[in-house]
């Protein structure tokens, strides 16, 4: 189930934006045009899925800070009143659409009488959501909608029946549906985006997992912060795309060879590297950051187990120059199992992902304080968005 589209409104510095997408996207553009922010959506939206909306929006400041702090609109031509506060997440699939509208709590300001400030009053609060299918002849099916006129979902029989009074007013339906088998259009949207699958932060510093053997377990899903990398390097070995990961260690280390150390007593597992001319292989706390960074990026590239979008936040972290296009090929290559969803500081990166798959870049840019795709004229924005 391809992601075939996004829709994003009033988020940080994307006031209103819509990107179809291809088998391989690539965002590039310069510092603070909003690439981090095009990524942050797509994870949003699979937290939404998956549940922890309200905490991930928690961990960027709450919802006062993540929503766009530009100019708007006024509700009517002539009126004082401005548009309210809202921020819009929308995924298109081959199958499904999703929408997603949040905004503040509804109690702000000074407190009435009788009332009180909840202690959570950054968190979102849910203000629209929408499932539905667009059917042959332009006719379109609803699985589920919620609005200020109530919330209502499509039952086993085909009728749109009341779920009000089932819902936390802070996560997506999508995450908190009681007997999913009832309704299996929404269980099957939310089975597929939440195993959407991000990669955004590897640590290496002294004290990281990574440098340390650690406990494991077979593994065809690295981690999302790569703690378990040794496991998961072995999984490939034995049940995955052994030839390729060694293959693509030689192409990044000429004369370079992995290897995995496991304790059979007790079941420690670490990754060592041997490289020519080296009487011993280097062990993890001995690699530079740039070289365990990219042994990440080959086990979540090469994993087992590939997802339906895999996506990848400034994978040229640290990486030496020369593994910039061994990266490329690695990618272009997972790209015929998974769709890639990639945001990159690097135009290097960029062109060579283009060189090996022809796929253009997106090009990013901050024209009057938002996001714009380049070459996106703003009249087709707003067509699309109204």
């Amino acid at each position: 189930m391809p992601l075939r589209e996004i829709h994003v409104s009033g988020y940080r510095s994307v006031r209103e934006l819509r990107l179809k997408l291809k088998q391989i996207n690539v965002l590039t553009g310069p510092n603070a045009s909003g690439k981090s922010n095009l990524y942050n959506s797509v994870f949003l939206s699979a937290k939404a899925a998956a549940g922890g909306f309200a905490q991930v929006i928690a961990e960027e400041g709450g919802m006062p800070s993540v929503l766009w702090a530009g100019t708007r609109k006024s509700r009517a031509l002539g009126s004082a009143r401005l548009e309210p506060v809202r921020m819009g997440l929308g995924v298109k699939t081959d199958t499904f659409n999703y929408e997603l509208i949040c905004g503040l709590p509804k109690l702000q300001g000074p407190v009435p009488p009788g009332q009180f400030h909840s202690a959570f009053h950054l968190d979102p609060e849910v203000k629209e959501e929408h499932v539905w299918m667009e059917a042959p002849g332009g006719l379109k099916v609803t699985f589920f909608k919620r609005d200020a006129t109530g919330v209502w979902i499509l039952d086993s029989g085909e009728r749109l029946t009341d779920y009000s009074g089932e819902l936390m007013p802070t996560e997506s339906v999508l995450s908190q549906l009681r007997e999913p088998h009832l309704y299996p259009e929404l269980s099957a949207l939310r089975t597929e985006m939440s195993r959407w699958r991000f990669y955004h932060h590897f640590r290496t510093d002294v004290d990281s997992s990574l440098r340390h053997p650690q406990v494991g377990v077979r593994t065809p899903v690295l981690s999302h912060d790569g703690r378990d990398l040794a496991a998961a390097l072995q999984t490939i070995n034995e049940i995955g795309l052994s030839e390729e990961l060694h293959q693509a260690v030689r192409q990044a280390f000429p004369g370079g060879s992995l290897e995995i150390e496991h304790d059979d007593d007790n079941g420690m597992f670490a990754v060592m590297l041997r490289m020519p001319g080296l009487k011993r292989p280097l062990r993890a706390r001995e690699l530079s950051d740039g070289t365990l960074r990219y042994l990440c990026l080959l086990a979540a590239l090469l994993s087992p187990r590939p997802p339906a979008l895999l996506a990848l936040n400034e994978p040229e972290t640290s990486l030496h120059p020369d593994l910039l296009e061994p990266l490329a090929m690695q990618m272009v290559k997972a790209s015929k199992n998974s769709q890639l969803w990639v945001v990159t500081h690097s135009a290097k990166l960029a062109e060579l992902v283009e060189k090996h798959s022809g796929e253009t870049p997106v090009r990013l840019q901050l024209a009057g304080g938002e996001t714009r795709v380049v070459g996106q004229r703003l009249v087709e924005v707003d067509e699309e968005a109204g």
